[in-house]
């Protein structure tokens, strides 16, 4: 790869000063997770809480971010306070494009504000600004409040969290543009420790294209296979939520704490149900001709006395999952009762949703009462979830303080840990397909889904019984993911972005890199992240399952225990 400057914004909170890094170096790690890690690689100590002020927050975008079509995404790399070791997360709507047109290819933030505080960043520089009049605000208001503060000077994104994050809730997130998030491992905890409240960019300049020519052959090719083929048909049309029913009817969706692979009442909150009752608008991030963003209406009373407005709240496969089938909620209206309250309060919904599958089977078998946790719980019981999701963020006592910690950590204390559906203390996502994606979701860098699509490894793999393949289709996966999250596309387009068409996408802006340097960067990278995840605490040598994986048939039949340890030996030896 031709050697690059890449411009880095290093934000200190606790001097509130900035300094501009022109860095060459990283130019070898092309953008996005593969200069983020690098970053934070540098800067993070291990020997200090995932909370402490000098641990970084560090933001990329790609090379190609927003100039071709879906590369929309921002990486986002810290340690979780979930988990206590690596953290990753990504983002869309226009955070991507404020960013490259603010002239930054990064972004780091450490230490801690003297007081709340909000960032606003232009191309001219960082402005701190006085937020302790939104401390507390969730998350609908202050994204209101801040569009009147930071007019639109340019293309504008909005960082911001809520109660949760400033309360240290280790599941917190980070809303991007209201509809999108940093999610999953608590970033939004990182931000409420440093008292930073959100973050507003605004992308005010303009950058030249290097050979318009060639760019526009390769992009028009691209645009083609995006919209013109049935690549990414289904996430415009139904969007992931057409995985509910697809799920359901091969036995593989998560339902009430994994009881079962399958819920008789999909069919009431399947994707294609949402679309006909709820549906009201599509969007799509910048750069994107998609549009998989489905937004449904919900309307709700917050007030006796006919009190009620209409809300738009997103809705995708994951959120129905974990606020839906996982809970047994056999309703449309009930799953958006609870995503509203995620979304305001600021938590992740897929830990926020197992987290609550475990208490209502800790209240089933008596583990906690009524006394502890001040209300009655039980599936399809959206009152009782309610009240418990608003306890976490406010906690009344220290069953709900542990709770704020996660899954994990409250089963660790007060037992329950066979029905915590939980994977390197990471709750998990809203698959039940084999072997593949247990182990997927065990070993990933963020034990996520997203990390190797162990969910695919195993429908393609419906005999369970070649284990090295599985194995050594889940690595592979994880590092050519390295080289598409450098570039920052949305994972949704992986069908569209193969080795030929990033080595062309690359070349027309000016970067030559072969399909070998790109696969040499992915395992690069892949070495990279699990040395400082070691550091922070991880190790292959420590991983549990939680029986009710073994218990549950999944999508390809029971899970065997044995086979899991054969895979994870296999998967040691080849790190």
């Amino acid at each position: 790869m031709n050697e690059r400057t890449i411009k880095v914004l290093e934000i200190n909170l606790s001097e509130e000063k900035i300094k501009i890094h022109n860095r060459k170096d990283l130019g070898q790690w092309l953008g996005g997770i593969g200069i983020a890690s690098r970053l934070f690689a540098e800067m993070a100590d291990p020997s200090l809480d995932p909370l402490a002020p000098e641990q970084p927050v560090v933001l990329a975008n790609g090379p190609l971010s927003t100039i071709f079509p879906v590369v929309t995404k921002v990486a986002a790399v810290f340690r979780s306070p979930l988990t206590g070791e690596w953290g990753e997360s990504y983002a869309g709507m226009r955070l991507a494009l404020a960013m490259r047109l603010a002239g930054y290819q990064a972004i780091v933030i450490h230490g801690k504000a003297k007081h709340p505080t909000y960032l606003s960043i232009s191309s001219r520089g960082v402005k701190f600004k006085n937020a302790s009049a939104l401390w507390g605000l969730k998350v609908g208001e202050i994204g209101s409040i801040l569009r009147r503060l930071e007019p639109n000077s340019g293309f504008r994104s909005t960082l911001r969290i809520g109660p949760a994050g400033e309360k240290a809730v280790r599941f917190a997130n980070v809303n991007v543009d209201t509809y999108r998030h940093f999610g999953r491992l608590g970033l939004g905890a990182v931000f409420g420790a440093k008292n930073l409240k959100a973050v507003i960019i605004h992308g005010d300049k303009n950058e030249a294209v290097p050979n318009s020519k060639i760019f526009n052959k390769v992009y028009m090719d691209i645009y083609q296979r995006v919209v013109n083929t049935d690549i990414m048909e289904k996430y415009h049309g139904v969007g992931t939520a057409i995985n509910i029913n697809a799920l359901n009817n091969l036995g593989g969706l998560p339902t009430r704490n994994l009881k079962s692979g399958h819920f008789e009442k999909a069919e009431n909150i399947s994707g294609e149900a949402f679309a006909e009752q709820r549906l009201i608008r599509k969007m799509a991030c910048s750069g994107c001709p998609v549009g998989c963003i489905h937004i449904a209406l919900h309307r709700r009373e917050f007030g006796p006395g006919y009190e009620y407005e209409s809300k738009a709240l997103s809705y995708d496969h994951e959120l129905i999952f974990a606020l839906g089938s996982f809970l047994g909620m056999s309703s449309q209206e009930k799953v958006l009762d609870l995503i509203d309250m995620v979304e305001e309060l600021g938590m992740d919904a897929i830990t926020a949703g197992v987290a609550l599958g475990w208490v209502i089977e800790a209240y089933h078998s008596g583990i906690i009462d009524k006394a502890v946790l001040g209300t009655g719980v039980d599936f399809d019981d959206s009152q009782g979830c309610l009240e418990v999701l608003k306890n976490i963020v406010y906690p009344p006592n220290s069953f709900y303080a542990t709770l704020a910690r996660g899954a994990a950590a409250a089963a660790e204390k007060y037992g329950g840990k066979d029905y915590a559906l939980t994977l390197g203390k990471t709750e998990m996502a809203g698959y039940h397909t084999g072997h593949a994606n247990v182990l997927g979701l065990a070993v990933g860098a963020r034990h996520s889904h997203l990390d190797n699509a162990g969910y695919s490894v195993d429908q393609k793999n419906r005999e369970q019984n070649n284990l090295e393949k599985m194995v050594d289709s889940l690595i592979e996966e994880e590092k050519w993911r390295n080289v598409l999250n450098c570039l920052c596309t949305c994972l949704f387009a992986r069908g569209i972005y193969d080795q030929d068409t990033v080595v062309s996408a690359l070349n027309a802006v000016g970067i030559n890199a072969s399909a070998g340097e790109l696969n040499a960067l992915g395992d690069k990278i892949f070495k990279l992240k699990h040395e400082m995840r070691t550091k922070l605490g991880y190790s292959l040598d420590h991983l549990t399952f939680p029986k009710r994986f073994f218990e549950t048939p999944s999508l390809t039949g029971p899970l065997n225990e044995n086979t899991l340890q054969k895979m994870l030996d296999i998967y040691k030896s080849r790190i």
